[in-house]
C-alpha cells in the first residue's frame, strides 16, 4: 500500500531553521529575512534590525563635508571584525591605504559601553545563569572607536579585495571583480555559512575617467542589484548626488533597496542652534528616504526619518532623533514623532500632511 504523502498548502512558505543564524554576525528577522549590521547600532534599530542580506544601500553624499565616510567606514570595519570577506572600490589610487583609517571596535571597559550596559539591566534583569544566551545578541552590532585604527590583522589574514576606479576607462572591469566577488556566496537561506560586503565609494567622482558615463552606471547599478539579490551580501555605493543629472539622480534612487542621505550644519547657526537641542553636539544629518523591505509588502513606518549625527565624546558615532529646544520653560518635543496622527492634537488642532 502506498504511503500516503501530506498535503501542504500551496500558500505556506517555508522558512529556513533558525539554527542558520545563530552566528553573531546574522540576525534573523520577521518573513524569513537575515540581517548584518551596518556597523551604527543606532541605525540598524532604525532600519529595522539592520541591513537584509541581498540588499542594495545607497548613500547621497554631501558636497560641504565626507559624513558619508562615517557610515562607509562602520560598515566596512563591522564586516572585517565579523570575518566577512569585503570589496572595497575607491577613486583614489591606493585604496588599500584606506583601510588603515578604519575604527576600531571599543573595549568593554570603555565608559560608553558600560553606560549602555547600566541602561539594559535597568529595564531587564535576569538570573545570572541566564545572561549566556544574550551574550550573541551583543555581538552583532559593535561599537566602534574613531580615535583608535583597526588592527592590521583584521584586513591581513582575510579576503579583502581592493580596485581603484581612477584609471578605468569603463566600468566593466568594476562589474566583473563584482561579479566575481559575489559568486563565491551563493544565495542560501537553510545554511548561510558566510556573507560578504561590498563598498563602493563615490561612483561617479569627477577624478575617475568614467564620471560622465551615466548610462553605464546606471546599467552597472542594476547589474550589481540582481546579483547581490542572488546572493548572502550586501552592498553599499556613495555617489555626490550634486555631480549627477536631476534625471539620472532619480533613477539611481529608484534602483536602490535602502536609500540615505547626509548633510552637514553650516557652523554657528544661531537660528537653527535656538531649535535644536544639544546643538553643539551635532555635526550633521542622516535622511532615511527608503528602507529595504524584502519578502512583505508592508511599508516600513519609522518613527523618525531624519536623524542627527553625534560624535559623542569625539570617538563614537551616535544618531539620535531630533528634539525641538523648549520654549517658554516647555519641555522639547521630537521630530519624530510630532508628525503622528495618533499622537497627541496640537493646540491650534490642524494636522498638516
Amino acid at each position: 500500500m502506498a504511503a500516503t504523502k501530506t498535503r501542504t498548502s500551496s500558500f505556506s512558505r517555508n522558512l529556513p531553521a533558525a539554527s542558520s543564524a545563530q552566528s553573531p554576525e546574522i540576525k534573523c528577522g520577521p518573513n524569513g529575512t537575515f540581517f548584518v549590521s551596518s556597523g551604527i547600532p543606532d541605525l540598524d534599530k532604525t532600519l529595522g534590525g539592520g541591513i537584509p542580506l541581498g540588499s542594495l544601500v545607497m548613500v547621497m553624499e554631501d558636497s560641504e563635508a565626507p559624513h558619508h565616510m562615517l557610515l562607509l567606514r562602520n560598515f566596512m570595519s563591522q564586516g572585517l571584525v565579523h570575518k566577512q570577506p569585503l570589496l572595497y572600490a575607491s577613486p583614489s589610487k591606493d585604496p588599500r591605504g584606506f583601510l588603515g583609517t578604519l575604527p576600531s571596535p571599543s573595549s568593554p571597559k570603555d565608559d560608553k559601553s558600560r553606560s549602555h550596559d547600566a541602561e539594559q539591566e535597568k529595564g531587564l534583569r535576569i538570573a545570572w545563569q541566564y545572561k549566556k544566551y544574550f551574550d550573541n545578541k551583543q555581538d552583532f552590532s559593535n561599537e566602534f572607536d574613531l580615535r583608535r585604527p583597526l588592527d592590521r590583522h583584521f584586513y591581513t589574514t582575510q579576503h579583502v579585495d581592493c580596485i581603484s576606479t581612477h584609471d578605468l576607462p569603463n566600468l566593466a572591469p568594476l562589474q566583473e571583480r563584482c561579479t566575481s566577488f559575489l559568486s563565491h556566496f551563493p544565495r542560501s537561506d537553510s545554511n548561510i555559512v558566510c556573507t560578504g560586503r561590498i563598498a563602493i565609494q563615490s561612483l561617479c567622482a569627477p577624478q575617475c575617467e568614467n564620471s560622465s558615463m551615466e548610462w553605464e552606471m546606471l546599467s552597472f547599478i542594476r547589474a550589481l542589484k540582481s546579483t547581490v539579490r542572488s546572493a548572502n551580501a550586501v552592498a553599499i555605493i556613495t555617489f555626490p548626488s550634486s555631480l549627477v543629472s536631476p534625471s539620472f539622480c532619480k533613477r539611481w534612487q529608484h534602483l536602490a533597496d535602502c536609500l540615505v542621505s547626509v548633510k552637514a550644519i553650516p557652523d554657528e547657526d544661531k537660528e537653527l542652534a535656538k531649535l535644536l537641542t544639544g546643538y553643539q553636539d551635532i555635526v550633521g544629518f542622516l535622511n532615511i528616504h527608503k528602507v529595504s523591505r524584502i519578502n512583505t509588502q508592508v511599508p516600513a513606518v519609522l518613527e523618525a526619518t531624519t536623524l542627527s549625527i553625534k560624535l559623542q565624546k569625539r570617538r563614537y558615532l551616535v544618531l539620535e532623533c531630533l528634539n525641538q529646544a523648549p520654549i517658554d520653560g516647555s519641555g522639547g518635543t521630537s521630530y519624530g514623532t510630532s508628525g503622528s496622527c495618533s499622537g497627541s492634537s496640537s493646540k491650534s488642532g490642524s494636522l498638516n500632511f
